[in-house]
């Protein structure tokens, strides 16, 4: 039987996207393995091509940036693409963000991962999210590629929900293939790495970590949880926050200022996995106040790591979490601090609870997992090549796959496809876009 040969097309590292680079880097590296079962996995990425950077004086503005990043992603990327049509059987576009390739690809062969809709607010609700004419021209490029895919996966039920209600794409083209978790995150401590993140979090003895992992576009909602660690040092003045991911904005840092956490907010940024990991298992509590998601992975890498969580009354934070993790309406501060108080006194009064909890979140988070996530991918890639409505189960095994000649290795092709520089295991912060 002839390989199925599937091209991963991954995002350009320079533009550091972590969430999406991780996706694309852990599909790969768990389709390696299905090159026995007749899958020639290929990361596809084009160098990235620096005009305007390099340019005098100018170079180093964001503007130039930007005027590189349109030239690589809609004119050099989809280029590429063009000359490797009849190279794969499958073209997999990992970020939705990217969806205009498609338009440059054989549609019925083109499958889209759909982390979120955001990307597309500035369509769906103008209103909401007032952008430029020409911003929502591109929007609407990339949402046409979406829509020209011929399966679309997305990370939950209630990405899909959204993404089949608005009337975006057809039911019969969308499943759902749910992300993964690395081993990395687990309870057991790892002392070096342990030593670095005491490092990093710079907390005196007795202190309470809160961590939150994420950016802060204003969809996470910064401002809520920067007021509701403020309130809970009422009942526990020894509550210190850790944030992981991108800078806090002015405005968040005034608020951080005016809630009087300003020297007891710790903001940590570029840590490898294990690092995050070791943050994950020291803190008391994570908390994801966040309006929106399309997935929600902080939930499932603390809950792996042994860390309890309380998140917001979201659907999809529901869908992934279950009952190991406790929610709060989004954005009530009260209701957020009588919760975090509550946990922290069980903390320390109930210990055994305590643990049951902890628990009850491994065991959850162990559902997910990369293995079956690129599993469930070998199934879309079957069903899209045998003309059959993706199922949503969950996908086969590597060792249970179809037997074939593997031809070149996933490898090899890899490293003739990619010759960009291996995706680093740094990551901003983990959760998605």
């Amino acid at each position: 039987m002839r390989p199925l040969r599937v091209a991963i097309c991954a995002d350009f590292l320079q533009e550091q996207w972590p969430s999406m680079d991780r996706v694309a880097w852990l599909l790969y590296e768990e389709l390696r393995p299905w090159s026995r079962a007749g899958v020639i996995a290929s990361l596809v990425r084009p160098p990235f091509e620096r005009r305007l950077t390099r340019v005098p004086l100018v170079g180093r503005t964001r503007t130039a940036f930007s005027g590189d990043r349109f030239m690589n992603r809609f004119w050099r990327y989809p280029q590429t693409l063009e000359r490797l049509k009849d190279d794969f059987d499958v073209f997999h576009i990992v970020d939705h963000s990217y969806a205009h390739l498609a338009h440059v690809l054989p549609g019925d062969r083109t499958v889209v991962t759909c982390h979120d809709l955001d990307a597309f607010r500035s369509v769906l609700e103008p209103e909401r999210e007032r952008r430029s004419s020409v911003f929502r021209t591109m929007t609407r490029k990339i949402l046409a590629g979406l829509q020209r895919a011929a399966r679309v996966t997305c990370d939950s039920t209630a990405v899909r929900t959204e993404l089949v209600g608005r009337g975006l794409v057809p039911a019969d083209r969308v499943t759902v293939v749910p992300l993964g978790v690395t081993r990395i995150f687990a309870p057991a401590p790892n002392p070096a790495c342990d030593r670095e993140a005491a490092a990093l979090a710079q907390s005196p003895p007795g202190a309470i970590e809160i961590l939150h992992v994420g950016s802060t576009v204003p969809r996470k909602r910064i401002d809520v949880l920067l007021r509701i660690c403020a309130a809970v040092r009422n009942d526990f003045p020894d509550v210190r926050l850790v944030h992981v991911g991108d800078s806090l904005t002015p405005q968040q840092q005034r608020i951080a200022s005016d809630a009087g956490l300003a020297d007891r907010l710790v903001a940590v940024n570029g840590v490898h996995d294990p690092i995050l990991a070791a943050l994950y298992r020291r803190a008391a509590l994570v908390l994801l106040p966040s309006e929106r998601e399309g997935f929600g992975l902080p939930l499932v890498e603390a809950m792996a790591s042994g860390t309890l969580v309380v998140a917001s009354d979201l659907p999809v934070l529901r869908e992934v979490g279950g009952s190991a993790a406790e929610y709060c309406a989004a954005g009530d501060v009260d209701a957020w601090q009588a919760t975090v108080t509550a946990l922290l006194r069980e903390r320390s009064d109930n210990p055994a609870r305590w643990q049951q909890r902890r628990d009850s979140g491994c065991l959850r988070a162990s559902r997910f997992t990369w293995t079956q996530f690129a599993a469930s991918m070998v199934d879309v890639y079957w069903s899209l090549m045998s003309g059959a409505s993706p199922s949503g189960e969950r996908g086969r095994s590597a060792e249970s796959g179809r037997s074939a000649e593997s031809g070149r290795s996933a490898e090899s092709l890899a490293l003739q496809r990619d010759s960009s520089p291996k995706v680093a295991r740094t990551f901003q912060a983990s959760d998605l876009r």
